[in-house]
Order: structure tokens, then sequence, then C-alpha cells
């Protein structure tokens, strides 16, 4: 499914129109004019599967950035910004296939929001094996100290003692405690936050997904990604530069290293074969 059909961002006569337009001085940058003001960006057109390949400081993040802010797309972190973006992004244009809204659920989904996940699912079970402790103790005194119920105001503790005599230590705390938020390592809780995140019938930019996955747990997103294009209604603009997520089948691919901008196989960019030249070079020792 194609939402997004194209997206145009300056040209280098509207960067420089409204970089004359600004008189202030005392900022140190105009970020993100200039990124793209001296290569030729074509109007970019969309696939249900699109790519924007690139080295560190390629733009990738930054056109990923400004569509998503252009489009009103959720997001869960923040990102670097600058006082001159809203005035960029205010100049970019773009075509939807159904009226001027992404579906609802579409999203933005970086690297932060992962890395945010994987705190966030530490942090709530540091708070239950805290509680855990306290439960121990509780279940500790309630059973084994003495008491004596002198009204209706200790009713309750009276109750509660009462019920850790009648129960043993794991079932008393397990009733007053929820189990601990499965940990996994950093790269399955990854994968397993995209899997969970994305749903059918939206629009999603992913930028650099494929960070804390290993090789294998990239080809496992590589073919989520691929069936949730294909059966799902699914788009997905995604910014990489992984070799197993720029094979995606049917993908089309921004060289953002280029200039101008174009369209290249996934085979002739240069990332994928530096890997092929490193590999080719020790096939000996495969044997």
């Amino acid at each position: 499914m194609v939402y997004l059909k194209n997206f145009t961002i300056l040209s280098r006569e509207q960067e420089e129109r409204i970089l004359d337009s600004i008189r202030e001085t005392c900022y140190t940058t105009r970020y993100p004019f200039n990124i793209f003001r001296y290569r030729d960006v074509p109007q970019l057109e969309f696939e249900p599967l699109t790519i924007f390949y690139g080295g560190n400081g390629s733009g990738k993040t930054t056109l990923l950035n400004i569509i998503a802010e252009r489009l009103h797309l959720s997001r869960e972190t923040v990102f670097n910004r600058s006082s001159f973006f809203e005035d960029y992004v205010r100049e970019c244009s773009y075509k939807m296939t159904f009226g001027k809204i992404a579906p609802p659920g579409s999203r933005i989904i970086t690297s932060d929001d992962v890395f945010d996940y994987l705190l966030d699912i530490r942090y709530v079970n540091q708070g239950i094996d805290t509680e855990r402790v306290k439960l121990f103790d509780q279940y500790v005194s309630d059973k084994y100290e003495p008491f004596q119920l002198k009204g209706l105001d200790d009713y309750k503790e009276f109750k509660r003692k009462c019920d850790a005599k009648s129960k043993s230590r794991s079932r008393f705390i397990k009733e007053r405690l929820m189990e601990n938020v499965q940990e996994q390592s950093n790269g399955e809780s990854g994968l397993y936050y995209f899997t969970n995140s994305i749903k059918e019938n939206a629009l999603y930019l992913l930028d650099e997904p494929e960070n804390s996955l290993s090789a294998s747990l990239q080809l496992k997103l590589k073919s989520f990604l691929e069936d949730s294009a294909r059966f799902y209604h699914c788009q997905f603009i995604i910014s990489t530069h992984s070799p197993f997520l720029l094979s995606m089948q049917g993908a089309k691919i921004y060289d953002l290293d280029s200039d101008p901008i174009d369209v290249k196989p996934w085979t002739q960019l240069e990332n994928v074969k530096t890997y092929y030249s490193f590999f080719k070079s020790h096939e000996k020792e495969f044997f």
C-alpha cells in the first residue's frame, strides 16, 4: 500500500531566498538548511518499501524527521532540531494517495524509542524487585511476630497477618506483585519492539531499525517488514545502511551519497560492495 506518494524538499533557490530573509546572526546553526542545499535532490517518489541509504552525515535521519514533521506523524522521543526547523518544513510539499492526512496509527520510530523501551523494562523490573523485598519482610513480620487485635481499627492488619500465616511465602508475594517483565537480550527486545509496535494499515518511518540487532535478527526484521508491506497494507520509509534491510524484495532505494541523489539497486551501493569485497577476500577461510 502507498499512502505517501511523493515528497519535495526545498530547492536551492528556495533555501537561498529563505536564508536571505533571515537576519539573525546569533545562531550557530540553521539546521536543516544547508544539508541538501548543494545537492540535486529530486522529488522523492515512494513505494510500499522505500529506503534512504547513505553514510554518516548523508541526511538520512534529517529527511525522515522532515517528512515526519510535515505530515504531523506521532513520535515517542524528541529529536535534535533548531529554531529554523519549522521554517524549512513549512516550505516542503507532499502528496498523499488519500487526502492530506496519514492513516491512523502512522508514526516515526527511531533508535531512541527502542533504547527508551529497553530502559523502561529494566526500570520496571528494578521496581518490582524492590517491592518483592519489601513484601518478603512484611510476610516474615505478619507470620511470625505476635499481634493482638484490640479493636476494629486493627482488623485490616489482623486479616493480613492471618492471610500470611495460612500461605507460603511465594504464594503470599505472588498474589500481591506482578511478574517481572520478561527480559531478553537487547537485540531480541528491540525486534519485539518493532513487531509489537507496527500494526496494519499505516505509514511508518523507521530510522536505522537495525541498531542493536544481530545479523540473524536483522533478517527476521527484514522478513517482518516485507510481510507487513505485502499482506498488512503498511508503507515503510526506512533509513539504513544494513545490507540485510537493503536487500528487501521490491524496495526502492535512494542513494543519498550520490550527487545527484539517485535510485540504485542494493547491489550497487558502496556499503554493500564493501561487505562483498571483504567476504570475497576471505572466501577460502569459510571452507
